[in-house]
C-alpha cells in the first residue's frame, strides 16, 4: 500500500486441466514450442518468427551463419533471455528493505526530507523554511517510492513485488521490467502531488506494484490466460484503496494506469518497429507525468 502519515490454481481449456512447463514441472501454460512442440510457461518461451520456441530449440538453431545476437534466446517483449529471471526483482525488493533499516535507524528529520511533499511550512530547524517538490525537491518524487514506515507496509508491498515481479521480468526482460517499475512509481507519485493536498505527506512503492497489476493483467490477456485470479486480486486492493483511511488512492491509480498503458507498449508492440515503440511509450508515460507535475508546481508557486 501507499501510506499517507499523520498531517483454483489450475486453469482449464476445455474441461481438461492445461499441461505443465517441461523445464517447470509445477507451472501450467498453453503455450507450446512451435518447433518441438513441448510446452513452456512465460519464462522460457523465446519470440520467434512465428510463435514461440524453447530455450533447447533456440540453442539448437544456433549458428545459421547470421550475427550471434540474431539467435540469441529473447523474451517475449524482446528482452535477452537472462539466467536469473528474478534479478531486477532481488534487486529493488533489497534496496526496499536496506532503504526502511536505515531510516528506522536514523533520526526522523531522515524521513521527513525524503518523504512525497508537495509544499508546506517546515519550524524545524528554526526559523524554519518551506519545503515540499513545489520548492524544487523535486527528487522526494522518487524517493519516496522507496520508503515505508511500518513492517506491515514495507510487508505487503514487498510481497506484491515479488509475487507479481518475477514473472513479468522473466516475460518482459530486466531493462523494460525496471522501466516499467520506476515509471509506474514516478507515475503515481505525480497524480499524488497533482491531487492531494500540498502539505500531506506520501510514502510507499505501492504506485510502482500497481503498476506490476496493471502489466499483468495485459501480459495476461496477450497470453489468453485466465484473467480472472488477478482481476479478484486487483479488485480486492482496490477495495482496500478507497475504503481504509491513510491510503494514497492517487498514487495506487496513478501507477496502474501507468502500469497498463506501459504493458500496451511493451508486449503488443510490432515485431518490426518493436524497439521505437516500446522506447515512445516508456516515453510518453515519463513525459506526461513531468508534465503534471510541472502544472502543479506553476500552481502552487
Amino acid at each position: 500500500m501507499h501510506q499517507q502519515p499523520p498531517a483454483d490454481r489450475g486453469v482449464t481449456e476445455g474441461g481438461q486441466a492445461l499441461p505443465s512447463c517441461y523445464r517447470h514441472p509445477g507451472r501450467e501454460t498453453g503455450i507450446s514450442c512451435t518447433r518441438c512442440e513441448r510446452p513452456i510457461c512465460t519464462e522460457c518461451m523465446v519470440s520467434a518468427s512465428v510463435g514461440f520456441q524453447c530455450p533447447d530449440c533456440v540453442r539448437q538453431g544456433s549458428g545459421t551463419g547470421h550475427h550471434p545476437a540474431a539467435s540469441r534466446p529473447r523474451t517475449l517483449a524482446g528482452g535477452t533471455v537472462a539466467a536469473d529471471p528474478r534479478l531486477i526483482t532481488k534487486i529493488l525488493l533489497g534496496i526496499n528493505l536496506v532503504v526502511f533499516v536505515v531510516v528506522a535507524a536514523a533520526p526522523e528529520s531522515l524521513l521527513d526530507d525524503l518523504v512525497l511533499l508537495g509544499r508546506a511550512w517546515d519550524p524545524t530547524p528554526p526559523p524554519g523554511s518551506i519545503e515540499g517538490v513545489a520548492e524544487g525537491q523535486w527528487y522526494r518524487l522518487v524517493t519516496s517510492m522507496f520508503l515505508h514506515q511500518e513492517v506491515w507496509h514495507i510487508g505487503f508491498n514487498m510481497l506484491g513485488l515479488w509475487w507479481l515481479g518475477g514473472p513479468l521480468e522473466a516475460a518482459l526482460g530486466r531493462v523494460r521490467f525496471l522501466a516499467l517499475y520506476l515509471l509506474s512509481g514516478f507515475a503515481g507519485s505525480a497524480l499524488m502531488y497533482l491531487i492531494a493536498a500540498p502539505n500531506q505527506p506520501s510514502l510507499g512503492a505501492s504506485g510502482a506494484v500497481f503498476g506490476l497489476f496493471g502489466a499483468t493483467a495485459v501480459l495476461m490477456r496477450r497470453m489468453n490466460y485466465d484473467m480472472r485470479p488477478v482481476l479478484v486480486l486487483l479488485a480486492i486492493n482496490l477495495v482496500f484503496t478507497f475504503t481504509m483511511g491513510g491510503i494514497a488512492w492517487e498514487a495506487h491509480v496513478g501507477g496502474l494506469v501507468a502500469g497498463a498503458l506501459i504493458a500496451v507498449g511493451l508486449v503488443h508492440a510490432p515485431r518490426e518497429r518493436r524497439t521505437a515503440v516500446q522506447a515512445g511509450t516508456c516515453a510518453l508515460v515519463f513525459l506526461v507525468s513531468v508534465a503534471i507535475v510541472v502544472a502543479r508546481t506553476m500552481s502552487l508557486t
